[in-house]
């Protein structure tokens, strides 16, 4: 006899969600592609471990790949490339399309800062022989998870005269790294009477750079002299300079693949560069488009997105009123504000992945699944949606339809 499905699985298959594992889905070579560009990410994080330092490699990737500063005495057309340097800590990437700008602009936005350790002003100081950096944490980390990590020091100092020094010390063989101190565990009796949250404070998260005294002299700070006199001959510079500095401690590992079957990816600074990288290569292999794209990679997401570089600055805006000026008979305010309220954007971050180990913090139906494709949080925020940006429904949908026709795994969360 034929076998037959009973009536109500058949109702199952066509009214029920069905959400499958993107690799169920996909062919052996669709598997092996991803796979293959996946390298290009790993590689990425490996080699720009700071906003500063993606912003630099962004925007020397895109004028290979044909796009140029924008400027505002030229005339461009569709099918032109142009990139905004905000600061050397954000970049805007625009391909002008064939339709005008005030029809509105494709924008896709992610945050390229990661939480980190970063130096005082007035770091230096030596204890008992030892030298230290203070720090302040930057962004919401685990502070118990820093001590004892072997972490890298990245990032620039201006000297007085303007001379600007490139500084990245203890990510490639042979240099030197830094770390936190820990106690031992027989000594840590009072440290494990605190809370998780207390455990490491952050006054606590003061770097080790140094045991080794100046020898040629006697008195104080030796060691804090050792190491000045280092830093001197390798950069020029004196304890002053790093009024003028920003200089920022990360972990030092390399990337590395995650299982047996080497599904998954760890390293420092998924968040917010596994969005960051994907819209990065997006708007390089951007063919002329209908509408004007704007990719925007940002900064100071992980605090709030304040300050002249994250998105509440108005360089987007500012970028804007550029590209409508060049493209209008006559800018306006309002031409401006036309086009932004027609603008249609993506804002790109993390969603946390079903963890079984940690099930009680989320609510299983409606969280992301490892696999299952590309997350969409309609909306965030707490409690009553308290901070939330709720896309409306008829977004949702044109979403859901374009992803649906192209075959894209996808997910809500």
């Amino acid at each position: 006899m034929k076998d037959e499905k009973n009536p109500a699985q058949e109702l199952k298959e066509k009214l029920f969600a069905q959400p499958k594992h993107a690799a169920l889905r996909m062919s052996d070579e669709e598997i092996a592609s991803a796979f293959e560009w996946c390298e290009g990410y790993k590689s990425f994080l490996d080699e720009n471990r700071t906003e500063r330092e993606i912003t630099a490699f962004s925007q020397k990737l895109a004028e290979s790949r044909g796009f140029e500063k924008f400027d505002s005495s030229k005339k461009y057309s569709a099918g032109d490339k142009v990139w905004f340097n905000v600061k050397e800590k954000a970049i805007i990437l625009a391909v002008f399309g064939t339709r005008p700008l005030s029809d509105g602009v494709k924008i896709a936005a992610a945050h390229i800062d990661s939480p980190r350790l970063d130096v005082k002003p007035n770091p230096l100081y030596e204890d008992c022989e030892i030298a230290l950096l203070k720090t302040h944490y930057y962004g919401g980390i685990k502070k118990y998870q820093w001590p004892t990590v072997p972490l890298s020091l990245h990032g620039v100092i201006v000297k007085a005269d303007g001379e600007k020094l490139t500084v990245s010390i203890g990510d490639r063989d042979g240099e030197p790294q830094f770390v936190i101190t820990d106690l031992l565990p027989h000594l840590d009796s009072t440290m494990g009477e605190r809370k998780a949250s207390q455990v490491i404070k952050g006054e606590e998260l003061n770097i080790l750079v140094g045991s080794l005294p100046f020898r040629s002299d006697e008195g104080s700070d030796l060691v804090k002299l050792n190491i000045m006199k280092l830093l001197n001959e390798k950069y020029g510079i004196t304890e002053s300079d790093f009024l003028s500095a920003e200089l920022e401690l990360v972990p030092a590992a390399r990337v590395s693949d995650i299982g047996f079957d080497r599904s998954l990816i760890g390293g420092y600074g998924h968040d917010d560069r596994v969005c960051a990288y994907p819209a990065l290569m997006a708007a390089l292999d951007c063919p002329t488009p209908s509408y004007t794209t704007v990719t925007v990679l940002t900064d100071k997401e992980e605090i709030g997105s304040v300050g002249a570089t994250g998105m509440q600055a108005r360089y987007f805006e500012n970028a804007m009123a550029e590209l409508i000026a060049l493209t209008t008979p006559a800018y306006s305010e309002l031409t401006l504000r036309r086009a932004l309220r027609a603008c249609r954007m993506l804002s790109c971050d993390v969603s946390a992945g079903f963890d079984p180990l940690y099930a009680s913090a989320f609510e299983k139906k409606n969280a992301a699944l490892m696999g299952h494709g590309v997350c969409y949080n309609k909306f965030t925020g707490s409690r009553g949606k308290s901070g939330s940006n709720d896309a409306n429904a008829e977004y949702m949908a044109q979403l859901r339809a374009t992803l649906e026709k192209h075959e894209v795994a996808f997910q809500t969360a």
